[in-house]
């Protein structure tokens, strides 16, 4: 018996040894990535960096704080949009999960988390966009908005799939009304994991340039109209990165750190 388990050890010690070095190869695209932002975007990085506007073409210096304030209008805004009503289609999801309008509603929200992005651009394009005959910061919000929609409805039904039937059942049997079982009840003690949901969504669209092009399209200028167009983060790192000048080359690059610390965090 004891050469038998003797050998099981030298395999699971072999197994456990590839399965790591696997690991290991998949991280290591990823970890050679951010090294190297960091190490190309975060000297660009200063006070001047983060306060300015940028520079006309030809001049030295500029910054990109026009984008940060874009982005974080346009966020903001597409949050308030999408939270509420993907947390509403989340609970529907959860408590009826067998009806025919919760199995067609989770069939679009699968496929709308299957669109491309600059699928979604384009339709927000000829939905606002085209009617209101400008770019605007509104425009972007809403392509932002759809993308967050399936990561909170997701989140929020599994989530609240995990609780526990006898929680529902103990508050309804106190005479608690439906509603205030969902608010004060099942909601709070799923919040964690919508908390996750909403994270992540947050942190899928914040780095997304091709819904903008379409949308807000962005701006040198810094604006906080929501009928104007809006500069953001994964625009301004397109425009420069694309451009034949190295002093904007590396703003691309510290605007790219930037962007990094924002996802990672």
């Amino acid at each position: 018996m004891e050469p038998r388990i003797g050998i099981r050890n030298v395999k699971s010690l072999i197994f456990k040894g590839v399965v790591m070095f696997f690991a290991f190869i998949i991280a290591l695209p990823l970890i050679i990535i951010l090294l190297y932002i960091i190490k190309q975007g975060a000297g660009q990085v200063n006070w001047s960096f983060l306060t300015n506007t940028p520079a006309p073409v030809g001049e030295t210096g500029g910054g990109i704080v026009n984008a940060l304030v874009g982005s974080f209008v346009l966020v903001l805004v597409a949050a308030v949009v999408a939270i509420p009503v993907g947390i509403a289609a989340g609970i529907y999801l959860s408590e009826n999960p067998r009806t025919k309008l919760a199995y067609y509603t989770g069939l679009c929200v699968d496929v709308l988390q299957a669109i491309p992005s600059i699928v979604v651009g384009i339709v927000v394009y000829f939905w606002l966009v085209k009617p209101l005959h400008t770019f605007s910061a509104l425009s972007g919000s809403m392509a932002l908005a759809l993308m967050m929609l399936p990561v909170i409805i997701r989140s929020t039904e599994q989530t609240l799939l995990l609780l526990p039937p006898s929680l529902k059942e103990a508050a309804l049997s106190l005479g608690v009304p439906y509603h205030r079982v969902i608010l004060k009840v099942i909601v709070p003690c799923g919040f964690t994991g919508i908390l996750s949901g909403i994270t992540l969504s947050i942190a899928r669209v914040i780095g997304e340039t091709a819904p903008l092009l379409f949308t807000a399209f962005g701006s040198p200028f810094l604006s906080t109209s929501l009928t104007k167009p809006m500069e953001s983060l994964p625009h301004v790192i397109f425009t420069y990165a694309t451009s034949p000048y190295d002093d904007w080359h590396n703003l691309a690059w510290g605007a790219s750190f930037i962007l990094l610390v924002f996802v990672l965090t």
